[in-house]
């Protein structure tokens, strides 16, 4: 079997890590831990693969480093972090977290595209021993035929792998998305979130809508919660997962996440119980201490 296109930019280090090499920069991973409420408690279920460019010692804003990556580079860069993440993953994730590993539907023009894509991603796979089914492949909201989209999705579930849409907000094209697509999770825009939270009417219209996920077998994410009191509104919401700085950093590897107390299995997503009352629930199981390397928001 010939080397993928990721393993043939990769370096491996004595410490069990890989670094990625495009050009002049130094890719890493870092990884951050996402959160299921279990009986009023937070416990990590699942971690998020984060690209981290450096230049030499330093460091590189992730949209930075995409902006000078050429479009005809895209798809082989796309491929580089994918494949960074999970070797990786396979060494310093607890083999009982799931991977969200991020996807850009606008590379994924064809299907010929999309099936060297995961050939190659089932070779990493093969290599590392991860079970397809602990990946979670999210799709950006990026501009991408609806036809080659759907593609590439069926292709995604084809191959046992999980989906998430990411940064779902109001607009109507979300919500035929979600309908068209039928993903395993949603994981809600960032802002959009914070600005309902802070009236009642948005905060009902919030809740509504994760309801109505959930009944349709649909998991739900809070992701870039960097304050408490959002914190616990997302628990009072029914939200399955939460994410964000308030909670944890994403941290370079190599990193110790054994410390992370961890969800039961399955857990990504269902709710174990009665959620607590905000406020009413104690100290949060799983907290970290919001340290770590890290640059600016959350990117692939």
């Amino acid at each position: 079997m010939s080397k993928s296109i990721g393993l043939a930019h990769i370096i491996r280090h004595d410490d069990g890590s890989a670094t990625g090499v495009w050009g002049v920069h130094a890719l890493h991973s870092a990884f951050q831990p996402i959160f299921a409420f279990q009986s009023g408690r937070l416990l990590v279920t699942a971690f998020e693969g984060l690209i981290r460019p450096f230049r030499g010692a330093d460091a590189v804003p992730p949209g930075m480093f995409f902006a000078v990556v050429d479009s005809a580079e895209r798809l082989q860069v796309e491929t580089l972090t994918r494949t960074l993440h999970l070797l990786n993953a396979a060494t310093f994730v607890p083999k009982a977290a799931s991977i969200f590993i991020n996807f850009d539907p606008s590379v994924f023009l064809d299907r010929s595209i999309s099936e060297h894509a995961l050939r190659d991603m089932r070779q990493v796979l093969n290599e590392t021993g991860i079970d397809p089914r602990r990946i979670v492949c999210e799709v950006t909201e990026k501009p991408a035929s609806e036809e080659a989209l759907f593609d590439f999705v069926r292709a995604l579930k084809a191959n046992g792998l999980r989906i998430a849409v990411d940064d779902f907000g109001s607009a109507e094209s979300d919500i035929k998305r979600i309908r068209d697509i039928k993903p395993d999770i949603v994981k809600f825009d960032a802002h959009w979130i914070s600005r309902l939270m802070e009236s009642g009417a948005g905060f009902a219209l919030l809740k509504e809508m994760v309801a109505n996920f959930e009944e349709k077998g649909i998991r739900t994410v809070f992701e870039g919660l960097e304050e408490s009191w959002q914190l616990q509104l997302a628990e009072r919401s029914g939200a399955s997962m939460v994410q964000g700085f308030v909670l944890a950093m994403p941290e370079i590897v190599p990193a110790d996440f054994s410390h992370f107390e961890p969800a039961a299995p399955e857990a990504a997503g269902k709710q174990q119980g009665s959620p607590a009352v905000a406020g009413d629930a104690g100290p949060l199981a799983g907290s970290a201490p919001r340290t770590g390397r890290s640059f600016g928001k959350r990117t692939s």
